[in-house]
């Protein structure tokens, strides 16, 4: 950035800033879906079972939600463009390596190496925005935000889809490499590399304790539909996390300069948001899960096909996520986190009518009405947890944002998951118990494989076999789903009893009078800033003030 860039060059210039953010957070929301179209071609191109696929998914959430509040507060002390193309340079690299990966387990291994660019992307994407943007504007702002991080399990599949019918599945990964220079190259140029002005000390015992203590719990919560959720390694690992993260509590209380400020829970606008933020991911990750397989296994459509015909996806996304960044200011974040997760409640649901004889269009009004819950919550979410915290604190804020929606689709996917897999299995039954071993346990491992073996015994046998393992599908499916019904009607309630519809009316134009104090003081030193200070003294946007500006 110019030597002499000022707070009102930035103001200036932040739609720009955030065509630039919205294009680093759009290989995050590519690769994840452009993963799940690709799951069928992974089973017959690298023979990866069920639990290989699930590894695909929860070793990127795995390493991504263990680092995100240590990537987060290390924004804040050292700057949020440095870290964020740190991350992408990482993301970059990692999705070269998945794209010539020779097995599951080595993509697997470079899906985790994505995981830590990620964590780095994510959260600094989201800082540096709260910090560009007035609190009039922010809304607003999020909005697109969401609406281009949802837009990506729209677009995912499409662009995979593509690929997948003309080139070979590694492409599906390399497509995120130019997407990575040329965000990088334009964050360069016109991104401020803003941090927090009052450096504390780094905390490194409690970034050590809150990445030993995540990746536990997660670790714990994805193992547990493989290994039982009442074995012996699974209780363990839940109470090895429980400890942890409540010496990582104890160690952050007593702290001086704690990386995450524990305080922040006081804030109901702050946890209610976050638990609803949970819980709502919960539902989406477990269900998108499914939706590739239905689509290509069970109705038969290519990639490309399956691609096009979650469009719509994206489509409503971006219109919805921005609107609910309008609606915001106007009906309050209580009413539309509440009235959003109702919706996807109600969405979920009727996805869970699904039966053997649907088709595409019984199921797209039902998916639609999840994606308009979808974006109706997310924005007013994100905006009450960003709203609560101080500028200064944007990075770390932003990463329990992101941390806690990981861990709510990480439990969604293992959930769902499970239920799904017993499901599934059970369903199986007499189909399965006079076979050979090996040809009994790839039937049960993925419904992928249970069509494969249709098609090799053939004749009536072969069309039983593929009914039953189809009819096993959407049984499993669908108990899954209402599952997921239920979780966001909680999630509803949740935010109907804990979440303000507003902040209060004093405690906002206490700190609206801050940052206009901070203003004056910061325009008193930088003579060069009057003429910043007169806008942001009557309001225009007034949250520049408490960012400091690096030079590159």
């Amino acid at each position: 950035m110019p030597a002499n860039t000022t707070h009102d060059d930035v103001y200036r210039r932040r739609w720009w800033i955030l065509v630039v953010l919205c294009m680093s957070l759009l290989v995050i929301g590519l690769d994840n879906t452009v993963l799940n179209v690709a799951i069928p071609t992974l089973v017959r191109e690298l023979h990866a079972s069920n639990s290989q696929l699930q590894w695909m998914v929860d070793a990127y959430v795995l390493v991504f939600a263990g680092l995100l509040l240590t990537a987060g507060s290390l924004s804040d002390r050292f700057g949020r463009r440095l870290v964020l193309n740190i991350g992408l340079l990482v993301f970059g690299a990692g999705s070269a390596a998945s794209a010539f990966a020779v097995s599951a387990t080595m993509l697997i291994g470079t899906r985790a190496l994505m995981g830590i660019g990620g964590a780095m992307i994510m959260p600094s994407t989201l800082s540096i925005l709260t910090n560009v943007f007035p609190a009039e504007e922010r809304g607003r702002a999020i909005g697109i935000w969401a609406g281009v991080s949802g837009m990506g399990i729209g677009i995912g599949p499409l662009v995979g889809g593509a690929l997948l019918d003309h080139l070979w599945w590694g492409s599906v990964f390399l497509i995120n490499v130019p997407i990575v220079i040329i965000a990088i190259t334009a964050g360069r140029l016109i991104v401020p590399n803003s941090k927090d002005p009052n450096v504390p000390p780094v905390d490194p015992v409690g970034a050590a304790l809150s990445i030993a203590g995540l990746i536990l719990l997660v670790f714990s919560i994805i193992e547990a539909p493989s290994r039982g959720w009442t074995s012996p390694a699974i209780i363990g690992g839940f109470a090895m996390a429980a400890v942890i993260l409540s010496i990582f509590v104890l160690w952050e209380v007593r702290s001086d300069h704690p990386m995450l400020n524990l305080r922040f829970f006081e804030n109901p606008r702050f946890t209610a948001a976050s638990l609803s933020i949970t819980l709502v991911f919960f539902a989406m990750f477990g269900s998108m899960f499914f939706m590739s397989q239905y689509l290509q296994f069970l109705l038969g459509y290519s990639p490309l096909q399956a691609g096009i015909r979650q469009m719509p996806v994206a489509l409503v996304m971006i219109i919805v996520a921005p609107m609910a960044g309008v609606l915001v200011n106007k009906l309050g974040n209580k009413v539309l986190v509440c009235t959003g997760m109702t919706v996807a409640a109600t969405g979920l649901f009727l996805i869970s009518r699904t039966t053997v004889g649907s088709d595409y269009w019984n199921l797209l009004p039902s998916i639609l009405v999840l994606v308009v819950g979808m974006g109706l919550t997310m924005t007013p979410a994100t905006e009450s947890i960003m709203g609560s915290l101080p500028r200064e604190k944007a990075g770390v804020g932003s990463a329990m944002n992101d941390t806690t929606r990981q861990i709510g689709g990480a439990l969604g996917v293992a959930v769902l998951g499970s239920i799904f897999s017993s499901t599934y299995a059970s369903g199986l039954g007499p189909a399965v118990s006079k076979l050979p071993v090996g040809v009994s346990d790839q039937i049960k491992s993925s419904v992928g494989g249970a069509l494969a073996v249709s098609a090799r015994i053939g004749g009536a046998a072969g069309q039983a076999l593929s009914r039953t393992a189809a009819s096993s599908f959407i049984t499993g499916m669908d108990r899954a789903l209402l599952l997921g019904s239920l979780i966001a009607l909680c999630g509803a309630l949740v935010a109907l009893i804990w979440l303000p519809n507003r902040p209060e009316p004093d405690k906002a134009e206490q700190e609206r009078m801050e940052r206009i104090y901070a203003g004056r003081r910061q325009a008193a030193m930088v003579p060069a800033q009057e003429d910043a200070f007169e806008a942001i003294s009557d309001g225009s946007h007034v949250e520049q003030a408490q960012v400091e500006f690096l030079e590159p």
